[in-house]
């Protein structure tokens, strides 16, 4: 029986969605009551398809929620925020990326991120208390973006150091520091 306390983690990925290796996957692994966002069959771009993605995850819970997001995962939850609205206890968001300036060559572009739906970048405060995890040499987003991002969504902002995109590509795999955030966003207290 699920704690009535106790919140269901919903994992967002990013675009590349489940990675085995991925912090994400491996955090999923521990936890007792979790929940991925699937994967989409097609037309991965889509943002309207992935925040609907993510409604269905939530609406399928009874009880509390925190949001456990990585990448682009983060915008689809602030765009989800905006758009459904529903209490969650918390979420932490990692790196995300800044769509708003152009991407390195080989990712995609703005014109495509535009005409998927993913621009322009929604800046309203959150509805709910998130910590924003940032990285100092993210390949995906200045620091200075990424704080900017975290203070119009009204998010605490931690300094992760230089951990690259945080996936595994950067050397992460495990990162311990998700659990310590997670356990911080789980407490009824934090709600405000």
């Amino acid at each position: 029986m699920h704690d009535t306390d106790s919140p269901t983690v919903v994992i967002v990925p990013g675009l590349r969605d489940h990675v085995p290796d991925h912090w994400q996957s491996l955090l999923a692994d521990t936890l007792d009551h979790v929940r991925t966002v699937p994967p989409l069959e097609r037309n991965t771009l889509d943002l309207t398809a992935r925040v609907a993605a993510l409604q269905t995850v939530v609406a399928d819970i009874s009880g509390p929620v925190v949001l456990v997001a990585h990448s682009a995962g983060v915008l689809i939850t602030v765009h989800w925020a905006h758009q459904h609205p529903r209490q969650i206890r918390g979420a932490l968001l990692a790196t995300p990326p800044d769509l708003d300036t152009p991407m390195p060559d080989g990712q995609i572009t703005t014109d495509e991120l535009r005409r998927h739906g993913w621009l322009p970048t929604p800046r309203a405060r959150l509805p709910f208390p998130s910590i924003v995890a940032a990285s100092t040499n993210d390949p995906l987003a200045r620091v200075d973006r990424v704080a900017d991002l975290a203070e119009c969504w009204g998010s605490r902002l931690v300094d992760l150091g230089a951990v690259g995109h945080l996936n595994p590509a950067a050397g992460y795999g495990p990162w311990p520091r998700a659990a310590e955030f997670l356990r911080e966003l789980s407490e009824p207290a934090r709600q405000s």
